[in-house]
């Protein structure tokens, strides 16, 4: 929302020369706050003069000065939500976040949540009698995948892509997850998206010529970058539209930047060096801003999926822009981490034991990569954890460094994150095929 209309609504009593006064408000409002200090200070109160609190004042009034000798005060816009600290180069680069009156804001109340992944509900049936005869009381959809969205969206860049079609009726989903006291998670794949990058180039991971990058470990595709606005509008706008059907979160995948190296060893360029911030402010830049336009305005949850080895290792968190211990700070519902034993490299070394064949120890891996972070995940103001969990088969890696997963593998990991109190997460099987069972971590494990 621009300034301006926030002035607007917090100060009814501003006469009627604003509607005259924007556009030379909104080039005002760009200087800094120094800037605007000096100006005043000179003389020149006639023109605009705008004090900007900082996002943790708390008390301090904004005061605004519009061609008149009576200075008018408005309360702040401070967001309980929010707990990162003011970056300015985030803040010249980005856009400047949306604003809500404080009453305004809608927070929802946290709901501890044991979900499982049906993409596009092909197996909404089983789910159903899974979630009724177990602790799972959720599903998480595919609202978008990595090739389109498999519902009859309306959002007007999907449907100029053209991978928009009818997989699943998502008023029909709804409804009979409802009926049955399951909430559905909607999930969104975010920057990963190949078709969007390619008819939109521009939008698209560049080089210093503006051809548009491929990479390596992405299947030599493009990616969206999450440095451009107009990627997490869209983004958004599909989180919004499931919202008005009666959705109960958001959750965004794909939150990060391509992972390995390049195409032809092209380098991706964002800017010169030190004008630009880091992929991880980029990334926590548009959950928050997801976050306004979708939990602060709709009460709608948001939530976001991020690579398990993130939570362990600074370096890979720094080449795909997760930094868990900022991105927690955002004001998003929860954090998703996908642990899966079977994603650890052979011979990783954790909590001073060393995982051989990570895959073959479900219960002490996930035990040990969560246990490693606490301190991060546990501090005030932290977004609530809810792991993901192997519920599949790693035959890829393969013979003699995997096992076979089922229920026993499944559950042992429910037991890890158990014992270390966490009491939420989501099973992903992308074939949707889970076997029966409680999903309590009720059982005796093997921890060492």
């Amino acid at each position: 929302m621009p300034i301006n209309e926030v002035i607007n609504n917090t100060s009814n009593n501003i006469n009627s020369e604003i509607v005259r006064l924007k556009k030379v408000l909104t080039v005002l409002l760009s200087v800094s706050a120094i800037l605007a200090v000096v100006l005043f200070t000179v003389g020149i109160s006639k023109l605009v003069s705008y004090t900007q609190p900082s996002e943790t004042s708390g008390s301090a009034p904004v005061i605004a000065t519009i061609v008149s000798t009576e200075t008018t005060y408005t309360e702040p816009v401070v967001y309980h939500t929010e707990q990162l600290e003011a970056s300015p180069i985030v803040e010249s680069y980005f856009r400047p976040l949306p604003e809500l009156p404080e009453d305004e804001v809608k927070t929802p109340e946290h709901v501890e949540v044991k979900a499982l992944y049906i993409g596009s509900c092909s197996a909404i049936d089983k789910a159903v009698e899974l979630c009724a005869n177990s602790e799972l009381n959720a599903v998480v959809i595919d609202l978008k995948n990595e090739y389109g969205l498999p519902y009859m969206s309306h959002v007007e860049t999907a449907r100029e892509i053209g991978y928009v079609w009818d997989a699943y009726d998502l008023d029909g989903i709804i409804k009979k997850c409802h009926d049955n006291n399951i909430r559905v998670i909607g999930r969104i794949v975010s920057f990963n998206d190949q078709l969007a990058a390619k008819h939109f180039p521009d939008r698209a991971i560049q080089d210093a010529d503006g051809n548009v990058v491929k990479f390596s470990n992405e299947g030599n595709n493009p990616f969206l970058s999450p440095y451009k606005p107009e990627n997490w509008d869209y983004l958004i706008a599909i989180g919004i539209e499931a919202c008005e059907h009666g959705i109960d979160e958001i959750q965004f995948d794909y939150v990060r930047f391509p992972a390995g190296a390049t195409k032809n060893k092209v380098k991706p360029y964002f800017g010169e060096e030190g004008q630009y911030p880091s992929k991880a402010e980029a990334v926590n830049r548009f959950l928050q801003e997801a976050r306004i336009r979708i939990q602060d305005t709709y009460g709608i949850p948001v939530s976001a999926d991020i690579f398990g080895i993130v939570l362990t290792s600074e370096g890979d968190a720094q080449i795909i822009g997760q930094d868990f211990a900022t991105l927690g700070m955002t004001g998003i519902d929860s954090c998703c981490p996908m642990v899966y034993p079977s994603h650890y490299a052979l011979g990783t070394m954790l909590g001073g034991h060393v995982f051989k064949y990570p895959d073959k120890e479900p219960y002490l891996m996930v035990y040990s990569v969560l246990h490693a972070c606490q301190t991060t995940y546990k501090q005030p103001g932290f977004t609530s954890l809810r792991p993901y969990l192997q519920a599949f088969t790693a035959s890829y890696i393969g013979k003699g460094n995997y096992i076979e997963y089922g229920y026993r593998e499944i559950n042992s990991q429910i037991k890890a994150i158990k014992d270390l109190g966490i009491n939420e997460f989501i099973l992903w099987d992308p074939s949707c095929k889970y076997p029966s069972g409680s999903y309590n971590g009720d059982m005796s494990v093997e921890t060492d």
